[in-house]
């Protein structure tokens, strides 16, 4: 099986989209451009493997979502990343959700501690659209007063599930929203509601 190239220059590609995804995560509400890999194997969304590309490494594990773990995704991801792939999300650094409509109990992820609240999960959630569908409104950290975030193709019970994941803090996980041209951070400081 041949491996489909990543980036062309990867240490400045990869210092974008790394810079691209902290910027989305302290501004959360913002949509941050992010420059896709165009060969990036199906069903990893071009964006999504950019990012992920930028955050993982041979010190990480990864998890990816049964919608995500082709043969391809886990070579191509294993061979330009090294990162250790688990099929344990509890056990996960971070984690490529391909079908967010499945997205199971975030409490099944790595939620870190009360002394080490960054040994947990920062899921990638692949989404059809940013800007359009459902709205949300956020505050916290990084927003002034508050901000709106419109995303498609996220669960129904999506809010619920990160109003809880908010209640946890300082534990809890970190969610990046990879569209098809950019991305957004929603982090555990986050407060969400339906707008």
């Amino acid at each position: 099986m041949a491996i489909a190239s990543a980036y062309s220059d990867p240490v400045h590609e990869a210092q974008r989209a790394f810079r691209a995804t902290m910027n989305a995560l302290a501004r959360p509400g913002t949509i941050q451009p992010v420059a896709g890999l165009a060969e990036a194997p199906r069903p990893l969304s071009p964006v999504a493997a950019a990012v992920v590309l930028a955050l993982v490494d041979f010190e990480t594990s990864l998890y990816l979502d049964p919608a995500a773990a082709t043969e391809e995704t886990r070579a191509y991801l294993t061979f330009h990343s090294g990162a250790r792939l688990t099929d344990d999300p509890s056990k996960a650094n971070f984690a490529v959700i391909a079908d967010p409509l499945a997205l199971g109990d975030l409490a099944g992820f790595a939620l870190g501690t009360d002394a080490y609240p960054d040994r947990s999960t920062t899921l990638v959630l692949q989404v059809p659209a940013l800007g359009t569908g459902r709205t949300f409104r956020l505050e916290g950290p990084g927003i002034k007063g508050e901000a709106t975030l419109a995303a498609a193709g996220l669960p129904e019970n999506i809010a619920a599930a990160l109003a809880a994941n908010h209640a946890l803090f300082p534990r809890g996980v970190d969610l990046v929203l990879a569209g098809p041209s950019g991305i957004a951070g929603l982090p555990r400081t986050t407060r969400i509601s339906e707008a």
